[in-house]
């Protein structure tokens, strides 16, 4: 009997000892995990696991357009591609010496053709629409038999900073949806059949009714 419970006491005893050496080691392999799952970028982590970043994390907020040379020559110097490069042309001979604020108008009224489906759904389709034919074109500039030569470097670093702001995506909203736009110095008749949306230096801008923009709804 005293052998019996002898055993049994050993028995137990060598339990214990393999459990208490089975949590040290299973402490040892969590502590070291722990120490793997902690080098690996939160980022990472985050995007294994599905994880989305917090929706309500504060964003930069996109700069503000301000309606003066001050503020265009404090931009950086601009630049892009050919979407760029036809509108940047297309503000320089349109509406150069216009105010900051009329050439940001300017190129809305180019791009919300670009959104409408009564012109070409690019910004150089649209600027270059008609060219080819004499004065039968959308942007004089364009077919009016004289060669595009642009002498004031000044002017057109300027109206590049302007394209390049309405490209990125700056909003303005100056003209209620407008596609159309022409000087004071003239009354061309379709002016008379489209709604005046807004006068701004020395352009006033139209907007087609039958073809509304998102801008305009």
């Amino acid at each position: 009997m005293k052998l019996l419970t002898m055993i049994a006491v050993m028995a137990a005893t060598i339990a214990i000892g393999k459990s208490v050496a089975a949590e040290t080691g299973l402490g040892t392999l969590i502590e070291r995990e722990q120490a793997s799952l902690s080098a690996v970028p939160v980022r990472k982590f985050n995007g294994f696991f599905g994880i989305r970043n917090n929706p309500f994390k504060t964003r930069k907020a996109r700069p503000q357009v301000e309606y003066s040379k001050a503020w265009l020559d404090a931009q950086p110097k601009a630049g892009g591609g050919e979407q760029f490069a036809c509108l940047a042309e297309a503000l320089y001979f349109e509406a150069r010496g216009e105010t900051v604020k009329g050439q940001f108008a300017v190129a809305e009224v180019i791009l919300n053709r670009v959104k409408s489906a009564q012109f070409p759904n690019s910004l150089c389709g649209v600027i270059k629409q008609g060219t080819g034919r004499k004065y039968q074109c959308q942007f004089t500039y364009t077919c009016d038999g004289h060669k595009e030569v642009i002498n004031e470097k000044k002017a057109y670093q300027r109206v590049a900073k302007v394209a390049r702001a309405a490209l990125d995506g700056l909003k303005s909203e100056l003209t209620g949806g407008a596609t159309y736009y022409h000087t004071t110095a003239v009354r061309p008749r379709w002016s008379r059949t489209f709604t005046n949306t807004a006068r701004i230096g020395v352009h006033l801008f139209y907007r087609d009714e039958r073809y509304r923009t998102a801008l305009s709804n």
